[in-house]
């Protein structure tokens, strides 16, 4: 079961020139025909060093093995620092994927799905946040589940924020609630259960320009004991915890204006190891 925060939410990277230079005439158009010289023992020496070298490099060439053609249409190995990871799943349950593998990719990939969806908006409406509920918990503790999210989602904590007794925020406002998940670790890993942790950001507050509570930002981690259920990979508990927090950067603030319109124009992810 979690905890609600000072907010009242629940916490569950110059041009270059050539010069040609032609050889003399052998005849001197304003003169005697001038007498060839003749080539120096140290010249004959040199070119014929110079003839042998080239001969070599020759024949080095001709001893290669050709490059296989297969191997030219090879593409280039990855990046070292390229993303890593099985795309994403193609199927979903009331509105949260499913369908994840049995390994620990898809153990941090379920959790960091799982994260997104009960730290969302709809968790503040009764209706919706059963439907993620029984999307996600495992049928062993879905019930407990349920009943301590319904507690902590309660009419005086909706009340307290300002949202009506369906988690609507009041006429000319956006009530906003979104998890961002920045990275996983497994911290217990077995064929049936596993634990992950899921590093989130997560935007919280009434955009208006009558609101007391503005859209603010907050680093924490959500934890998650995932049991596998023969098909896909199930909530059996969460809990949540402050941090790790970066500095704040220098960024100016957006108006309420603009935090809203992101809120709706931007989607969201579905989210793969």
């Amino acid at each position: 079961m979690s905890t609600d925060d000072q907010y009242g939410r629940s916490e569950v990277g110059g041009t270059g020139q050539t010069r040609t230079r032609f050889p003399e005439s052998a005849t001197d158009p304003y003169g005697a025909p001038r007498r060839t010289p003749r080539p120096s023992r140290g010249l004959v020496a040199v070119v014929g060093v110079v003839v042998l070298l080239i001969a070599a490099i020759a024949f080095a060439n001709q001893s290669r093995t050709p490059q296989d053609p297969a191997n030219q249409d090879k593409p280039p190995a990855a990046n070292p620092t390229a993303a890593t990871g099985v795309p994403p799943v193609g199927n979903k349950s009331s509105g949260v994927p499913s369908g994840f593998p049995q390994d620990q990719q898809g153990a941090q990939s379920a959790a960091s799905n799982y994260a997104v969806a009960l730290g969302s908006d709809g968790m503040f409406n009764t209706a919706r946040r059963h439907a993620i509920i029984d999307a996600v918990a495992d049928a062993g503790t879905r019930t407990k589940l349920q009943s301590g999210f319904d507690a902590d989602y309660s009419a005086g904590l909706l009340s307290q924020i300002g949202l009506t007794k369906d988690g609507l925020a009041p006429t000319g406002s956006t009530f906003v609630n979104r998890t961002v998940a920045a990275g996983t670790k497994v911290t217990n890993f077995s064929a049936g259960t596993a634990s992950v942790d899921v590093w989130c950001i997560g935007l919280f507050g009434l955009t208006g320009e009558k609101s007391t509570r503005p859209v603010t930002s907050g680093w924490f981690t959500i934890s998650l004991t995932l049991k596998w259920d023969g098909s896909d990979w199930k909530v059996l508990e969460t809990a949540q915890k402050d941090g790790p927090t970066p500095v704040t950067g220098d960024d100016p603030v957006s108006t309420s204006d603009e935090i809203g319109r992101a809120v709706t124009e931007f989607g969201g992810f579905t989210y793969a190891r």
